[in-house]
């Protein structure tokens, strides 16, 4: 068995489950642990972790789909760009169906060249480069896992003296939104399965005023079945004995400090900023912007449109805002896979893989994926 099979084998995992399950047992009333990584969402729904635990223990799906977080007037102002002459939208292929007001990107592109979709910001520095004639610019859309590799678009358009480059801002940074949940009265968090991506970056230290300031235990966890389940027993315990620290359960691929190189960069091209997070409102330090030496290469800078953080519009009966904020779950609104489904979204976090909806739309058999054949 080689190291991360280890993470996946039957019986380790099993066991491992089975500890889980009675440590749940000892605790009386309800505990809500939150989640808040997409990529967590997706995983904890393929292996039906939710229908194998006690019913006292909820898993709350957290704001962790960078996608589903941006607001319409941001979706909005990035059509108004698509449909201009002599402009071209580069963006990842999950932001396509995301809905706006009156379109998507994915219908713009349809009615001609002005939206592409690239693998990274890198090749939207490349496509800027090729045609000069042509403004290009990037949906800047993350969180800090992203934000090192777009930090890093601007240095090379900058040394490429590159005038038709430009970012329309959303990164977003986790730990702010964080302590506006754990503030928000109708969720009553027992516990946080911290996000191993956001993590990687910058370290375990910021996630360290959960345990500190609230008394709230954390484990930092990866995305195999073991991690997930390693890191809920990990929680479970420091529940159990009335602790609260803050766990680096993914050390294999996370630094105490994170990642020195990326956050230097990170450093060196942004600075903080309130930012709007759908179903959240405005969230002081949540957001990151150009610093003012890079403000050329901001859109907002170069287009007359309104303002990426202005009003925010709703689809009529889309809960996506309750179900970001963990208020409510996915089978909690009126149009979760009737009217909106993954091949006709109506909101968010149904169109991104890793947004709530949508894993939880995805039907799997409980009784397997959570082993392995070893």
């Amino acid at each position: 068995m080689n190291y991360l099979e280890q993470f996946r084998a039957a019986k380790i995992n099993s066991k491992l489950l089975e500890k889980l399950q009675q440590e749940f047992t000892v605790v009386k009333g309800k505990i809500k642990i939150m989640e808040v990584c997409g990529t967590h969402t997706q995983a904890i729904s393929k292996i039906g972790l939710r229908e194998l635990l006690p019913s006292n223990v909820e898993l709350l799906t957290g704001p962790g789909c960078p996608i589903c977080v941006t607001p319409f007037s941001y979706i909005d102002t990035a059509i108004s760009l698509a449909q201009q002459e002599g402009v071209m939208v580069a963006t990842f292929a999950d932001f396509l169906k995301v809905p706006g007001s009156n379109s998507t990107l994915e219908l713009e592109q349809a009615q001609g060249p002005n939206v592409k979709t690239v693998y990274s910001p890198l090749d939207a520095v490349k496509i800027a480069e090729n045609n000069p004639e042509q403004e290009v610019v990037f949906l800047a859309v993350g969180f800090e896992t992203t934000a090192p590799v777009i930090a890093l678009s601007i240095l090379d358009a900058q040394k490429k003296n590159l005038t038709n480059y430009s970012l329309l801002q959303a990164l977003k940074t986790m730990p702010p939104v964080m302590e506006e949940l754990v503030l928000n009265q109708y969720l009553d968090i027992d516990g946080f399965l911290c996000p191993g991506h956001v993590a990687s970056i910058i370290g375990v230290e910021p996630f360290q005023f959960l345990a500190k300031e609230y008394d709230l235990p954390a484990v930092v966890a990866g995305f195999e079945v073991g991690d997930i389940l390693f890191a809920l027993e990990q929680i479970m315990e420091m529940i159990v004995r009335q602790e609260a620290k803050v766990v680096n359960a993914y050390p294999r691929v996370v630094e105490q400090k994170g990642n020195p190189k990326a956050l230097k960069i990170m450093e060196q091209v942004f600075t903080s900023t309130v930012s709007r997070w759908r179903g959240l409102g405005k969230i002081t330090n949540s957001g990151l912007e150009l610093r003012p030496e890079y403000q050329e290469f901001a859109a907002e800078n170069k287009f007359d449109f309104a303002s990426a953080t202005g009003k925010v519009a709703k689809q009529s009966g889309c809960s996506c805002g309750e179900v970001l904020m963990g208020i409510k779950k996915p089978t909690d609104c009126e149009l979760f896979g009737t009217k909106c489904t993954p091949s006709h979204p109506l909101g968010p976090c149904m169109v991104s893989q890793e947004g709530s909806c949508a894993a939880y739309l995805y039907k799997v058999s409980v009784k397997m994926k959570l082993y392995s054949k070893e």
